[in-house]
C-alpha cells in the first residue's frame, strides 16, 4: 500500500468519524453528563469496533456479515438499548454541582462501558456503511498484505482517539459553565434527550 493510498483513506477517515453520529452523540452526552471518569474504556469500546469492522472487510468476511441480518439486528438493538440506559441514568441522576473528582458510579463500570460502546459500534449503521460500501472504493482490499492492514489499523486507532478525545475536550469546556444543580439538572435532561435521540436513531435505521 503507497503512502498516498494511506493518505486517502486517513483524510477519508477522519471525515467519516468526524461527522457527528450516534457514537459522538453518546460520547458527548455521557461527557456533558457524567464527566471522565470511565471514558478510555469507552473510547476503546469505539476503537475495537471499527478494527473488527476492518478485519471483516480486509479478511473478506464483509459480505458475510452484511448477509447476517439477524445478528445484525439483535447488535444493532442491543447498542440502541445501552443508549437507553445511559438517558435513564442522565435523566435519574442527582442534581449536584460539576465536580470532576466525584468516583464513577458503581453502575459504571470500565468493562460496561466499554461493552456498550462495543455493541453501539459493530450495530451503528454510520461504520457499516463506510466499512463494507465506502472502504472498498478507497482501497482494494483484495491486494491488502499483512503490513498494510497493520498501517490501516494503526491509523484508525490513531485517528478515531483523535477525534473523540477533541469532542470530548469541547464537553469538558462546555461542561465547566454548570456550576449549580439546577444547571446540572437541565444539562443532565438534556444530555439524556439527545442520547435517547441517537437510541432513536440507531433503532430505525436501515442498513
Amino acid at each position: 500500500m503507497s503512502l498516498h493510498g494511506l493518505a486517502i483513506f486517513c483524510l477519508t477517515y477522519v471525515i467519516a468519524v468526524a461527522t457527528p453520529g450516534p457514537g459522538i452523540a453518546a460520547l458527548v452526552s455521557r461527557v456533558l453528563s457524567r464527566g471522565t471518569h470511565g471514558l478510555p474504556a469507552f473510547i476503546a469500546g469505539f476503537v475495537v469496533g471499527d478494527l473488527i469492522w476492518l478485519t471483516l472487510a480486509a479478511t473478506g468476511m464483509a459480505a458475510l456479515a452484511a448477509n447476517a441480518h439477524t445478528l445484525f439486528m439483535v447488535v444493532k438493538y442491543l447498542g440502541a438499548l445501552y443508549l437507553l440506559y445511559l438517558a435513564y441514568r442522565m435523566w435519574t441522576a442527582p442534581a449536584r454541582a460539576v465536580d470532576d473528582n466525584v468516583v464513577m458510579p458503581e453502575g459504571e463500570r470500565a468493562s460496561r462501558l466499554f461493552a456498550g460502546a462495543l455493541a453501539l459500534t459493530l450495530g451503528n449503521p454510520k461504520v457499516i456503511v463506510f466499512f463494507l460500501a465506502l472502504l472498498p472504493t478507497v482501497i482494494d482490499l483484495q491486494e491488502m498484505t499483512v503490513s498494510a492492514f497493520a498501517r490501516i489499523a494503526a491509523a484508525i486507532c490513531i485517528i478515531l482517539s483523535g477525534v473523540l478525545t477533541m469532542y470530548t475536550v469541547a464537553a469538558i469546556r462546555s461542561r465547566r459553565l454548570f456550576k449549580n444543580s439546577r444547571a446540572v439538572q437541565w444539562l443532565n435532561r438534556g444530555s439524556g434527550t439527545v442520547m435517547a435521540g441517537a437510541a432513536l436513531a440507531v433503532a430505525a435505521s436501515r442498513s
